[in-house]
């Protein structure tokens, strides 16, 4: 398949190669990630990741490692919102897990899942850095810390209202 990126994506591509040297041009390749993964819907194809190898010089196995090394890189289609819940220790004593199940019956998917109309995505993940305001989670760039089933309430139908009643 031939992956086009918009102009303004190639535009912001070159800006990010530009700030390395020549020979460093896989430097770029994080940024350039984040920039690709954000026109393409939020997720990474085989094919896009190949079409990064190719503008970066780099050989494809040298995208996918990174991609599927970092937890913020997709590479199946993900809903709307990801919705990536603190499962280590402090967030853990402090109710992350009863955060994760409340999660799961509101939106009726399990972790790793997507709801059916594209909105939510559930994923758990290593240490977001905010121990001291546990239980947390992260939704694009945003936290959302001290949680409790009320607070998660608040959040989904904030996110989630625009889209259905359901939430």
């Amino acid at each position: 398949m031939d992956v086009q990126f918009s102009q303004e994506s190639i535009n912001e591509i070159n800006r990010i190669i530009a700030q390395y040297p020549k020979e460093r041009k896989k430097s770029a390749l994080l940024p350039v990630l984040h920039v690709v993964q954000k026109e393409t819907n939020g997720w990474l194809s085989v094919d896009t990741m190949d079409k990064v190898a190719d503008i970066l010089a780099i050989k494809p196995i040298e995208v996918y490692e990174v991609v599927t090394f970092y937890t913020m890189y997709f590479t199946k289609p993900v809903g709307k919102y990801v919705i990536e819940v603190c499962q280590t220790g402090p967030c853990m004593i402090c109710g992350s897990d009863k955060i994760v199940s409340y999660l799961e019956s509101k939106l009726g998917i399990k972790v790793g899942e997507t709801t059916s109309d594209n909105i939510f995505t559930l994923r758990t993940v290593e240490c977001l850095g905010a121990c001291g305001y546990a239980p947390m989670l992260q939704i694009g760039e945003q936290y959302y810390e001290n949680l409790t089933e009320e607070r998660i309430d608040q959040i989904i139908h904030e996110l989630g209202s625009t889209y259905s009643d359901k939430y």
